[in-house]
């Protein structure tokens, strides 16, 4: 009897309860209607005020591919404004007008902390990336491994901003989130420890794309190689070598080398060594350097210096020290090959020989002097 007695005790507890609710607010609406009217008039005013700029951020975010400036980051973030956010936004700024009943109080301030917190995180998303496109973009080359790293970028944001978004939502409900949030820290430290070499080739990734030390299309220098770079992607970067060779090699370990770039030579410096024999006349030893500043300026290069840098094994060794002006016009080796070209010609018309390795043999008598390397000869006497 007791069990069939209880859920008619309870039936007869919420049927009072129902009805007084429905009471109370037709008493409301009675009572407050003047208010109730004037509230949702202000409510639609501020929705279109509302959605009068949302339009706006669209007309300002520009279209794809446009240069873009903090007025198109922020018209992107703007243009993402939700209609459940600007519904609650109205209601919220209204509900006080009207006097409503405590629990429709509530339940609207409810549904406007979630619609904030959500929106927020929405908003900063876009111009978080927004912000990150602007950066890469303000010098263009990156457009491939840019759109392939925003997908990743984007995902990372998006959790990271919506994983906070969640935390706010479920602490404003009266849940305790200290295990949650320590459960994705501990989640999020076991996941980097796993995947640490790829994370450490895609931040590389990364730094390659914000800092530019180098683009696609560059000749650049490392180790002992010299490439140029025909993709960057989110674990490696790939170049084909001088020698035609496709080299690949990891973010993470191209960027602990010392890279030098090419590209951006203004002028490149070239070092030529030149041999001479020992037996150049003096006055023609001193006039080379002067010779050599002559030849570079005819060529139409800059002379840096030149001069005598050691005395060899088997020549007088010189070098000099020119720059080729704008390097992308006027190639390296065949700046090389003409320079070769016209000293060797000045050198053959000032009668100057070039050195190559040669060894002299001197024979010594017992007594240490020195002597013919083959008997002298005896005359032929007549009989």
């Amino acid at each position: 009897m007791a069990n069939k007695t209880e859920p008619a005790a309870a039936a007869s507890v919420r049927a009072p309860d129902f009805v007084e609710m429905w009471r109370s607010t037709s008493d409301w609406f009675a009572v407050h209607y003047v208010q109730i009217i004037v509230a949702i008039g202000a409510g639609v005013l501020i929705y279109l005020v509302l959605a009068a700029l949302r339009s706006f951020g669209k007309r300002w975010r520009g279209a794809y591919g446009d240069p873009l400036g903090y007025a198109n980051v922020l018209g992107r973030a703007v243009a993402r404004t939700s209609h459940f956010f600007m519904v609650m936004v109205a209601a919220k700024l209204v509900a006080g007008y009207a006097d409503p009943p405590a629990v429709l109080f509530k339940t609207i301030a409810f549904l406007f902390t979630i619609a904030a917190v959500l929106q927020g995180a929405i908003w900063a998303r876009e111009i978080i990336l927004g912000l990150i496109e602007r950066k890469t973009l303000a010098e263009d080359g990156q457009g491939e491994t840019l759109a392939n790293a925003m997908g990743l970028i984007r995902v990372l944001v998006t959790f990271a901003l919506f994983a906070i978004a969640t935390i706010v939502v479920l602490d404003n409900l009266g849940v305790n989130v200290t295990g949650l949030v320590a459960g994705l820290g501990i989640g999020g430290i076991a996941i980097g420890l796993a995947a640490q070499g790829i994370f450490s080739d895609l931040f590389a990734a990364l730094s390659i794309i914000f800092d530019k030390p180098f683009r696609r299309g560059e000749i650049i220098t490392y180790d002992q190689t010299t490439a140029r770079v025909e993709k960057i992607g989110l674990k490696s970067t790939r170049l084909r070598a001088m020698s035609g060779e496709k080299k690949v090699i990891s973010n993470a370990n191209l960027l602990q080398k010392e890279i030098t770039s090419l590209q951006t030579l203004i002028q490149r410096r070239v070092t030529f060594a030149i041999g001479i024999i020992y037996q150049t006349p003096e006055e023609k030893a001193e006039a080379i350097p002067e010779m050599l500043r002559e030849i570079v300026e005819a060529e139409g290069f800059i002379f840096v210096n030149a001069g005598l840098v050691r005395f060899g094994a088997s020549s007088l060794d010189y070098e000099v020290n020119f720059d080729v002006p704008d390097p992308d016009t006027h190639d390296y080796f065949l700046s090389r090959h003409r320079m070769g070209l016209a000293i060797w010609k000045r050198f053959n018309a000032e009668g100057i020989e070039f050195a190559y390795p040669t060894q002299t043999s001197f024979t010594a008598a017992p007594d240490g002097r020195t002597i013919m390397p083959y008997p002298e000869v005896q005359p032929v006497r007549q009989a």
